[in-house]
């Protein structure tokens, strides 16, 4: 293609996972579609995507610095672009939290949705009125299957996901009659850095403010349930910027997208019984009763049982 018609991406939180992952499969695509600006909040951590981006690298990527707290970096991040174009916004950036509510100060609640979303509505509200301009454009947002079935320890991180996918989910009617185009895309458990850090903290987070029950619930038997789930449904960054990929490159692409197909059976409860028992009752068993019920559902789908996976 023509160098003016090399589509202009826009992906947020680059320094690594899955953002670096997407940032570089769109820069190394075989037909030069795209443009790719990566950005993260931090440039002094691009040393591992400059290495995985390649020959890539001030070609069809460059790296700017976007910080999704501040509207002030986001419109100097886009004003940098030219024509302010962003055909395709790539809202990756995101931070997580696990553990028991009372251990959780008010304050960093606040700044996980300061970042997984507002830092997406932030961002929208720069880009969204120049696309409805052109009446072209798509938002691909990195959600989670937490933004459609909660789980236990994860009740922030999961709000935060689930006000994301309410935002989108009302916007995307909106967007549609612009001729925009939105897609949530959704990840079961996937082994990052991100994940991995996350863990290493919960390991050694302080829990005094809980009572002992619940510390022990925490550290007994989530966590290490967390790590088999990790370890048998774990998927890579780089198979989620895969299907990312296809989801950009196709021409008509779903409003949600779940990459883990052995994930499906979990949030498909949900559906199933719109009381909520159904999946209450099944994650309760799983989580509290896990040896036997993981052990039975995991089985089944890893022999690749067609009916539970």
């Amino acid at each position: 293609s023509s160098r003016g018609a090399q589509q202009k991406m826009l992906v947020t939180g680059c320094s690594s996972g899955i953002g670096l992952s997407v940032a570089a499969r769109l820069a190394k695509d075989e037909l030069g579609r795209f443009k790719v600006v990566a950005t993260m909040r931090d440039l002094e951590k691009r040393g591992a995507l400059e290495k995985a981006a390649g020959d890539a690298l001030n070609q069809t990527l460059e790296i700017k610095e976007l910080d999704v707290c501040s509207e002030a970096s986001i419109k100097e991040c886009v004003n940098s672009l030219p024509d302010r174009r962003v055909d395709v916004l790539v809202n990756n950036a995101g931070v997580g939290m696990i553990g028991p509510l009372e251990c959780q100060s008010t304050a960093a609640v606040k700044e996980i949705f300061d970042t997984n979303f507002f830092g997406l509505v932030r961002l929208v509200k720069e880009v969204l009125p120049d696309m409805k301009r052109r009446q072209s454009g798509h938002i691909v947002v990195m959600s989670s299957v937490m933004g459609i079935q909660g789980l236990l320890f994860n009740d922030v991180y999961s709000a935060s996901k689930f006000a994301v996918e309410g935002f989108c989910e009302s916007l995307a009617v909106q967007a549609m009659k612009f001729n925009i185009k939105t897609t949530l895309v959704e990840p079961g458990p996937v082994v990052t850095e991100f994940e991995r850090k996350l863990y290493e903290l919960a390991e050694t987070m302080d829990l005094s403010k809980t009572d002992e029950e619940t510390a022990k619930i925490f550290r007994e038997m989530y966590l290490p349930y967390s790590k088999k789930i990790f370890t048998s449904l774990g998927q890579s960054p780089e198979e989620v910027s895969e299907q990312t990929f296809k989801l950009i490159t196709t021409k008509d692409p779903p409003l949600r997208h779940q990459t883990n197909r052995l994930y499906t059976p979990m949030t498909a409860l949900k559906h199933a019984d719109p009381t909520g028992r159904l999946p209450l009752d099944t994650f309760y068993k799983m989580v509290f009763k896990h040896d036997r019920v993981f052990n039975a559902t995991l089985t089944s789908c890893l022999k690749g049982n067609e009916t539970l996976c």
